[in-house]
């Protein structure tokens, strides 16, 4: 199974939001140039963390984003969902479903695995792995959180 590279890179954004001090803005800028990506591709993941509520944006020159949550309430799978979306990751394809009056056999043995695999990354906060970012990381977030 694998996920995205906008998924890492949300994963990653929000673990520095949640180790920025409380209520400080950190600029895109700076965002995408520790993670070595575009400004503007890191811009599009942003947009999608806004829209699902786990963070907000400040326009402006002294602008950029800060949580919107509270720390310990974002999970990962907030953030990997707000990037990659609800759906399941497995689907019979067409005719697959034919002679079986429960449908896919197959697709309830995923579905099974998905929904545990939903309630670990769910269990799962980002603030507890804050106390072990290394100190580059937390140097990083210190200048630049604004």
């Amino acid at each position: 199974m694998k996920f995205s590279k906008a998924t890492n890179y949300a994963l990653h954004t929000m673990l520095y939001l949640v180790a920025a001090p409380a209520g400080k803005s950190i600029g895109v800028r700076p965002l995408a140039e520790f993670q070595n990506v575009s400004p503007t591709y890191l811009s599009k993941i942003l947009t999608q963390l806004v829209k699902a509520g786990l963070i907000a944006s400040t326009p402006g020159v002294h602008g950029g984003y800060r949580l919107a949550k509270s720390k310990d309430a974002i999970s990962f799978l907030d953030i990997i969902q707000a990037v990659e979306g609800t759906a399941s990751l497995f689907e019979c394809g067409p005719g697959h479903d034919a002679g079986f009056h429960e449908g896919c056999l197959i697709r309830s043995v995923m579905a099974r695995a998905e929904d545990r695999m939903e309630r670990y990354l769910q269990e799962q906060k980002l603030i507890d792995l804050v106390d072990r970012v290394d100190g580059h990381m937390l140097e990083f977030i210190r200048r630049e959180a604004q």
